[in-house]
């Protein structure tokens, strides 16, 4: 069935009008004044309203395996609450197992994904390295649509890889005109710290800031982007949280290097303090890595995404409830990390993004869709009002308000990091691949309705390795002459 925006103004990442929009077939069809409705078309009233691109959240993980447990969010539930806050495109994350094959992995999470609402896409982590891996590196982006591949930094014992496996799939994803994500913490630290909190008797969740402190996350920042440098290649740093991985990113960039950074909504707006609740399970429940920072970084990142040198905003959304928190009752370091967010990131970025003054709401779809869409080209595709491209859109209600909690929330978890946060701003209407899948208040969500999208990737083979080595050829270099040794 057709759907027709009438009467809202169009906010794009450049420009603002007063227009219509006709969706059909699960595109953008017309955008203009005073579009007739064809038969049989669902006509929303945008009067007074904001038409967006669709919100893309670069970080989430669904159903993921981790730390002894799965998350309790699957593709169907976690894509249904992204759209009844707005959001309509997912990238998750593929995440291998030390020596295991990174296609097997990529069809695992993609039959998992089978049932997703909303459309979705894949980075694929690497967490080891051998021929193998770099040959299927290049089967994933040539022949599976996959233009991105994750690095952790952290997790020792699990996931994490070291300098040498950052070198190697940095140099090969560069082959590939891929780009590397990584998360930025010194893992060989963070273990220490964390023996040393135990051996101090502290086993609550105030070890995991404790041990994950400010500095962990600045130098593994700096080194990641160094190393990226070295190479000539790409880096995007994930969940930046604090003053001085904001401030490793800006250097870089000046001095021309490609580099972006994204920061998560709730480090915006949330700090350590909630690790000091004096309720045990109430402050587990803030557990992830990073972990959240002193206050005054808040107003780094704020910097950051105002001032561009952080592009994109995401929610790192891996639900685990109560229960699976217990785990770690006795030690911290047994938590299982993640928290919630795909279906609030959207208001509580206009509310303290747009209400704020901090951001115009151009610049609200900047970071919440069009930059993402960009930078893992799928713009215009996705990101865009225009005819042409996918009717993913939001119907944005500046006057709307809401509290957010767990008590009403439609993510499947069972606590809310911003509980009894008071909110202006939020998505009356959704639409998904054509279809109005929310509509003030009704989820109408499908499963298995959203599809797999393909991020091709940018250079051709080699160019970028070319130019970088032709760019460091010595020149001017007097030679030694050749010395005949010849007894």
């Amino acid at each position: 069935m057709p759907v027709l925006i009438k009467g809202g103004t169009v906010v794009t990442a450049e420009h603002s009008m007063r227009a219509d929009v006709l969706c059909r077939d699960g595109l953008i069809v017309a955008v203009g004044e005073n579009l007739e409705a064809p038969a049989g078309t669902e006509v929303v009233d945008a009067g007074g309203q904001y038409v967006m691109p669709g919100g893309i959240d670069p970080h989430t993980h669904m159903e993921l395996p981790f730390m002894g447990t799965i998350a309790s969010e699957d593709f169907f539930t976690g894509t249904s609450a992204g759209i009844a806050g707005g959001t309509t495109t997912i990238i998750d994350f593929v995440i291998p197992g030390p020596q295991q094959s990174l296609l097997d992995a990529y069809r695992t999470w993609r039959g998992w994904a089978e049932k997703a609402a909303a459309d979705y896409s894949f980075h694929v982590a690497v967490t080891w390295w051998s021929d193998q891996v770099s040959d299927e590196m290049g089967v994933l982006a040539r022949e599976h649509g996959v233009n991105s591949f994750k690095h952790f930094m952290a997790y020792k014992g699990a996931i994490m890889v070291d300098d040498g496996v950052l070198l190697n799939s940095f140099t090969r994803a560069l082959e590939l005109g891929a780009l590397c994500t990584v998360h930025a913490e010194n893992g060989e630290a963070v273990f220490h710290l964390q023996q040393k909190m135990l051996d101090l008797g502290i086993t609550g969740p105030e070890g995991h800031a404790l041990s994950r402190p400010p500095e962990v996350e600045g130098e593994a920042a700096q080194r990641a982007i160094s190393i990226a440098s070295v190479l000539g290649a790409p880096v995007y740093v994930v969940h930046v949280s604090t003053e001085q991985a904001t401030r490793a990113i800006a250097r870089a960039r000046a001095a021309g290097h490609r580099v972006y950074g994204e920061v998560l909504a709730q480090h915006l707006v949330i700090d350590e303090s909630v690790y000091r609740n004096e309720d045990w399970a109430t402050a587990a429940a803030y557990v992830m890595s990073p972990p959240f920072r002193p206050k005054h970084h808040q107003d780094a990142l704020w910097a950051g995404l105002v001032s561009g040198q952080l592009q994109t905003t995401a929610t790192d959304h891996c639900c685990f409830c109560a229960p699976q928190k217990a785990a770690g009752r006795d030690n911290f370091t047994k938590i299982p990390n993640g928290t919630a967010g795909i279906e609030d990131r959207m208001s509580v970025l206009w509310h303290h993004g747009v209400n704020s003054g901090r951001l115009t709401p151009n610049e609200f779809v900047r970071i919440t869709s069009t930059n993402c869409a960009q930078i893992f080209n799928i713009y215009p595709r996705k990101g865009a009002v225009a005819v042409g491209s996918d009717a993913d859109l939001v119907v944005w209600d500046p006057e709307g308000t809401r509290t957010i909690s767990a008590r009403t929330h439609h993510q499947n978890v069972d606590f809310n990091i911003y509980e009894g946060m008071e909110v202006k701003g939020k998505a009356s209407h959704t639409v998904s691949r054509g279809n109005l899948v929310w509509k003030d208040g009704d989820l109408r969500t499908v499963k298995g309705a959203g599809r797999y999208v393909d991020r091709p990737c940018f250079a051709p083979p080699m160019r970028a390795i070319e130019r970088r080595n032709e760019e460091r050829k010595p020149t001017g270099v007097r030679r030694a002459p050749a010395v005949d040794v010849t007894p």
